[in-house]
């Protein structure tokens, strides 16, 4: 996905990835060694994912470690988020709105306040209003946000960068909202893991046969974090004017066929709960304007990203006791 030129730029260039040992992060950092950046992540996890990278373990609740750490650099990639299921979205709303309203303002201040060149915030699907196709649009977002905490959190770090754009003429600041993401490095804690990883641990448990609630025709829109990593990249070198940008795979995909993928290359039992919720019956991304704009062009299909993923959560399936729990009391 990435052009020449767009490498070419990122030779020698001071980048900073907060939540660099995330999923996108990561991929975003081994793409900027590759192009010869000198890349410094910021992290509360105890991990370390590449020796080229400056690893720096911190807080970004913190104000003052923020203006540190975004001092000299040329990109910010804005990545770091909190993810969790559902489950621990209702049940512990201010393990996610308070840290994300910190560290966004923080990131977003400390880079204006150093005069970082250029900076790209990942935003959310969930800061959408509840609909089936998602398209960006120049009016103001109506209605509550789908995840209602985080996605609040989400829509006041845009709202920030807005506010630049009127007070400070700041155009160079970017944003996308990636879709459900998935890929190495996900989040496979068995108690708050989304979509993908929630069903690999349950097959790698043995759970025989795993039930799986509704009845499989829900549709979602799964994107490989490799994909969304480039086209975070992509966002960032040549800017979305202040604009939000989506960031999904391009496809549709039923749970159904999810789970009848996984099955193609994993041997497990199943069987569908129709006495369950399928949830909301279909929630995709369009990706036309990031396409045009961009050149955004996701190309890994949903078998070669679940084996991917599959054989890397083999490889690391305690990683995520390395990984800073917001939802621990």
């Amino acid at each position: 996905m990435l052009d020449q030129n767009t490498k070419n730029f990122f030779k020698h260039k001071n980048c900073l990835i907060t939540g660099g040992t995330g999923m996108i992060g990561r991929e975003i950092a081994k793409i900027l060694v590759n192009a010869e950046a000198n890349v410094r992540v910021i992290s509360l996890d105890k991990l370390k994912i590449h020796d080229k990278v400056d690893h720096v373990y911190g807080d970004l609740t913190n104000f003052e470690f923020c203006k540190e750490q975004t001092k000299d650099m040329d990109c910010v990639f804005h990545v770091a988020g909190i993810k969790g299921s559902v489950k621990v979205t209702l049940e512990k709303p201010a393990s996610f709105f308070v840290p994300l309203l910190m560290f966004n303002t923080n990131v977003l201040e400390a880079a204006r306040i150093n005069n970082v060149k250029k900076l790209v915030y990942t935003s959310s699907i969930g800061a959408y209003s509840s609909k089936e196709i998602f398209v960006e649009s120049d009016d103001e977002d109506q209605g509550p946000p789908m995840d209602m905490y985080p996605g609040w959190a989400k829509r006041m770090a845009e709202m920030q960068i807005k506010a630049y754009q009127v007070q400070y003429n700041l155009n160079n600041y970017s944003i996308v909202r990636p879709c459900n993401v998935y890929g190495p490095g996900d989040n496979f804690d068995p108690e708050n893991a989304m979509v993908i990883p929630s069903l690999m641990s349950r097959i790698r448990s043995g759970e025989d046969p795993m039930r799986i609630w509704g009845d499989g025709s829900a549709i979602r829109d799964f994107a490989f974090a490799r994909d969304v990593a480039e086209g975070t990249i992509q966002a960032l070198f040549h800017g979305t004017k202040g604009k939000y940008l989506n960031l999904g795979s391009g496809k549709a995909v039923t749970i159904k066929e999810l789970v009848e993928t996984l099955s193609s290359f994993l041997d497990f039992k199943y069987e569908f709960d129709i006495s369950k919720s399928s949830g909301w019956p279909k929630r995709l991304m369009d990706i036309s304007l990031a396409r045009e704009m961009i050149g955004y062009n996701p190309n890994t299909s949903l078998e070669d990203g679940l084996k991917e993923t599959w054989n890397w959560f083999l490889n690391n399936q305690d990683e995520h006791k390395l990984k800073k729990n917001y939802f621990k009391e």
